[in-house]
Order: C-alpha cells, then structure tokens, then sequence
C-alpha cells in the first residue's frame, strides 16, 4: 500500500512540475506581420500627379522623421509626396489599417500600391523602389525587388 502511494504522490509531482514549466515556457502568441496597404484612395490625398509617394509617420518615431527626410527628395513633376503624420491624419491611419510606422507606399495612377515598405529603409532603397515601379519591375509583398521575367 505505501507503494503505491508513493507512485501516485510521485506521478502527482511530476505532473504539477510539467504544468508549471509548461506555463513558464508557452511561447508568445504568433502575430501577422506588419503591412502596407494595397491600394490607395487618390482623392485622399488631392494629387493628380503620375505616381504617389505616401510615409504613413508619428511625430513621436524618430525614425520616421529619417524617412520623411529622404522621401521629400523624391517630390517632382511626376512623383508626389505626401507625409500622412498620425496625429494630424489619425482618420488615415485608421483607414488604411495602418499599425505600425513608418509606413512607406508607392501609388500608381489608379492607386494601385506598387511598392511598400515598412519600417526604416536607405535613400538608395527609395530611388530604387521608384524606379523599379515606374520601369514596371514587379515587387514582392514584403516590399523587396525581385525581377519579373
């Protein structure tokens, strides 16, 4: 008999001990990736240029303020640019599901988003995102080049 409790009071042990490092150990719940938006409403933005160019900021993210930067530069006769800073678009923000900044877009004509990009990136990453859309080079998702043939 004392066997026997001896099993079931080491099999209860045993069995707590796994359920402590069981919940010590749960593994954070899986998240979706941040994205850009798909298409974007041209008349939010009142821009009959060619190609839109949108930074989706905070004026609380310092490295939105680098993006902003180096996107301005890509402002031309062709290309807008349009920074859409959350505590003065907050509406925008929430209507393109925007959750985290910055959030950088490349419209085409018809608001089609050609390009995205999410989080900080290099000028030369901009130029080039540009000129991959307006050359008609197809782009992942995730917002990297890769050559359409």
């Amino acid at each position: 008999m004392i066997r026997v409790l001896i099993v079931v009071a080491t099999a209860a042990l045993a069995m707590g001990f796994g359920a402590f490092v069981k919940r010590r150990t749960d593994a954070a719940p899986t998240q979706v990736g941040h994205q850009h938006p798909t298409q974007i409403d041209r008349s939010d933005f009142d821009d009959r240029r060619e190609w839109l160019a949108v930074a989706f900021t905070s004026a609380t993210c310092n490295t939105c303020i680098d993006v902003e930067r180096k996107l301005r530069v890509l402002d031309s006769r062709n290309v807008g640019v349009h920074v859409v800073e959350y505590g003065a678009h907050r509406d925008l923000h929430r209507k393109y599901a925007i959750d985290s900044v910055p959030c950088t877009v490349f419209a085409d004509s018809l608001g089609v988003v050609q390009a995205g990009f999410v989080g900080p990136m290099s000028a030369t990453d901009l130029w080039a995102a540009l000129a991959r859309v307006r050359d008609g080079v197809e782009f992942e998702r995730c917002g990297e080049a890769t050559a359409s043939d």
